[in-house]
């Protein structure tokens, strides 16, 4: 495992981290699914052990993934462990059967300090406000909140969960204000909106979480037009078989790829991410001991002729794509 600096903070993480919203399992709001189906708590945490035998030191979590269920998971087999870097995040909100978000000072605070009690931690290393924003960072609650769980020793440091197709306001806002360590945001072979965040960042200090980088299975090359999911999974909303479709297509030309590096598609698409130098850790979803493996195992650094042709695709035919995908939410 190859480690990297988070921004300017003193935090060494993993370049591959553990996603750990699926561990959630199968939880609902209402009649929205918010988690990934079912999960198994004994496959789960021989995952969380796995990783930890591979060298992945960094966790990432959120209250609401499985409704607290995730952080409770890692609390009980991570705990207050020194050499493992938790990062997770507040201001989404399961409330009268409904999701919404609260950003205001008490909750974000009440948040944290459940958040802490669920993880059986003394401190968050990574605190998170979970896709604010510019009008909740603008308000100032928030940022008032976080600021006084820095003082209280409860968070070390913080940042913003960006949100997944224009992100770039809310991380201007805390570069412009000098606020905060750090941005999680998508990016993948299909989804480079947050191209120009990753310039930003790095001019300035800030580490970069990556999140999605198989695009919900999407770039494993696993799923056909005939794959289901169960009414707790949300991806049964969001991959459909026109989506599978339109995917294969206009991933074609970088698929091609994988016969020059002899590599599969999971070791080609998170090599691409971590050919950029600002990004700090990817955080691929894993459930179990296999995504272990085949998410840590294989990766590269591919030819700078490769990663222009990436990205010159998805300015041409990858974009149209997300933004079908961006249409069912």
């Amino acid at each position: 495992m190859q480690y990297r600096k988070f921004g300017n903070t003193d935090l060494l993480v993993s370049e591959v981290g553990f996603g750990a919203w699926a561990i959630g399992g199968g939880a609902m709001i209402g009649n929205t699914a918010i988690g990934w189906g079912d999960a198994d708590d004994k496959t789960s945490a021989e995952a969380i052990y796995a990783s930890l035998d591979e060298g992945i030191n960094f966790f990432d979590t959120a209250d609401i993934y499985g409704l607290g269920h995730s952080e409770e998971l890692i609390g009980k087999t991570v705990g207050n462990r020194k050499d493992v870097i938790i990062a997770t995040k507040g201001g989404n909100v399961a409330r009268d059967g409904q999701f919404t978000v609260d950003y205001s000072k008490a909750h974000i605070i009440d948040a944290c300090e459940q958040s802490l009690r669920r993880l059986k931690r003394e401190t968050v290393d990574y605190y998170q406000l979970h896709t604010a924003k510019l009008s909740h960072l603008q308000q100032g609650d928030c940022i008032a909140a976080v600021q006084q769980l820095l003082q209280e020793g409860k968070i070390r440091y913080w940042g913003l969960s960006l949100n997944t197709f224009s992100p770039m306001p809310e991380a201007e806002f805390l570069v412009e204000n000098s606020t905060g360590n750090g941005f999680q945001l998508v990016l993948n072979l299909l989804n480079q909106f947050s191209l120009p965040v990753l310039k930003l960042a790095e001019e300035s200090g800030y580490g970069i979480i990556v999140r999605m980088p198989l695009q919900f299975g999407l770039l494993t090359g696993k799923f056909d037009n005939g794959i289901s999911f169960p009414d707790n999974d949300h991806r049964k909303k969001r991959i459909t078989p026109g989506i599978v479709d339109a995917c294969a297509e206009a991933l074609s030309p970088v698929w091609k790829l994988c016969g020059k590096y002899n590599c599969s598609k999971t070791e080609l698409a998170l090599s691409y991410i971590l050919s950029y130098s600002a990004v700090s850790v990817i955080i691929p979803g894993i459930r179990t001991t296999a995504h272990v493996q085949s998410n840590t195992s294989g990766l590269f650094r591919p030819e700078e002729e490769d990663i222009k042709l990436i990205e010159e695709l998805g300015q041409t035919c990858l974009i149209p794509v997300m933004e079908k995908i961006k249409l069912l939410g």
